[in-house]
């Protein structure tokens, strides 16, 4: 299951960045995408009804920063490793990984659009709607127009 979600995470990435840039990824461009209203509308009833803390973004995903970490935080175009779990919102876990290293340019919106809100020893819960994450795709066990929530720990930035 992990190879499959890694795999698809890669293939459903549509930002790629440029290998030209330097180790301050200034050349970076920042990743906009927002979720349409009516799926952060249904996010935001989920968050609401279970009584969750979180921020919501202008872009429409919700997170909790549990830990800011320090240093350099990552963009769109770094590579990252981190420690995360990856569930659906009726608490089932679809996939987790441990020092698994990504191109974070690579990986579904809603990470990299998350993540950089964290530097290293920081870890942030991530509430996604379904068109920052999958879509209307059915991935390995996660079904289409899911909205799904990822615990992420960031432990290197590069």
């Amino acid at each position: 299951m992990k190879k499959l979600l890694i795999v698809s995470l890669f293939l459903v990435a549509t930002t790629s960045c440029n290998k030209k840039d330097d180790n301050n990824n200034n050349n970076c461009p920042d990743v906009t995408t927002t979720a349409p209203a009516s799926e952060v509308a249904t996010l935001r009833t989920y968050i609401q009804a279970n009584n969750i803390i979180a921020v919501e973004d202008p872009r429409g995903f919700f997170y909790t920063i549990d830990a800011p970490g320090s240093g350099s935080k990552p963009t769109a175009c770094s590579g990252v490793t981190v420690n995360y779990v990856g569930k659906l919102t009726d608490g089932t876990t679809f996939d987790s990984g441990n020092n698994v290293t990504f191109s974070l340019g690579g990986l579904i919106i809603g990470w990299q659009e998350g993540i950089p809100l964290i530097a290293p020893g920081g870890s942030i819960t991530l509430y996604l709607p379904p068109s920052l994450a999958y879509g209307s795709r059915a991935t390995g066990g996660i079904p289409a127009n899911s909205n799904l929530i990822f615990k992420i720990d960031l432990k290197a930035v590069f």
